[in-house]
């Protein structure tokens, strides 16, 4: 059951699938949560999460193996009025990421410049499985206007159970107007990713030389 052979294994089943089968698909899933547990490199990444929504007085279990296929991610709302404004879902079937909305009491202005500020998201996520995680990114629109993350792009580790906050940020020029955000706002986007966890191995030298080497920074021209 090591990793190499579960790669293998999952390999093969790959290659020769030439029908779908229930059995088949626990096995290749059971082998793919296997090799993200066991922290070995996993050449297909686990299907996207499902989402499970718990209300505000519900409790987030500790993370546990998720079921037959993907990753589940449980939801704790904790601002109630993510019910009216819009419980996590995606807005298109094409699209990649959930909307978050700005849980402020009131109207908040962002001046051009100043230090980044701390939106709380209103919720809380459980993940069942330590294979995926939680990145935060802009909106498109808003970043284009100027409203990005103080921290570029936020992660929500899969052990981190507390509530999701967004750092937001006015990049404008000091001269420009504020950025106001009204509360119930959607004002960043939330991407699941997979996790890959190579094992890592300390050398004295790389011995497996490349054409690049070390060329850096511009060694490939414009």
């Amino acid at each position: 059951r090591g990793g190499i052979g579960r790669r293998a294994a999952l390999r093969s089943l790959f290659l020769n699938r030439s029908g779908s089968s229930s059995l088949l698909d626990r096995t290749i899933f059971s082998l793919v949560r296997d090799a993200a547990r066991d922290a070995t490199i996993c050449p297909w990444p686990v299907t996207g999460p499902r989402l499970v929504i718990a209300g505000p007085g519900a409790n987030l279990p500790p993370a546990s193996f998720a079921e037959e296929k993907g990753c589940k991610v449980k939801i704790k709302i904790i601002d109630s009025r993510l019910h009216d404004w819009g419980l996590p879902r995606y807005q298109t079937p094409g699209a990649a990421a959930l909307d978050l909305f700005a849980c402020l009491d009131a109207p908040m202005q962002i001046l051009p410049q100043a230090a980044a500020v701390l939106i709380g998201s209103g919720l809380a996520l459980s993940f069942e499985e330590m294979s995926c995680a939680g990145l935060v990114l802009p909106r498109s629109g808003l970043g284009h206007r100027g409203l990005v993350l103080g921290n570029a792009v936020g992660l929500i580790d899969p052990d981190y159970t507390g509530e999701a906050m967004i750092s937001v940020w006015n990049r404008n020029r000091a001269d420009s107007q504020p950025i106001t955000i009204r509360p119930g706002e959607r004002i960043a986007q939330l991407l699941f990713v997979p996790i890959l966890r190579p094992e890592l191995q300390i050398v004295d030298d790389i011995a497996t030389g490349t054409e690049r080497a070390a060329g850096g920074f511009g060694s490939t021209g414009r």
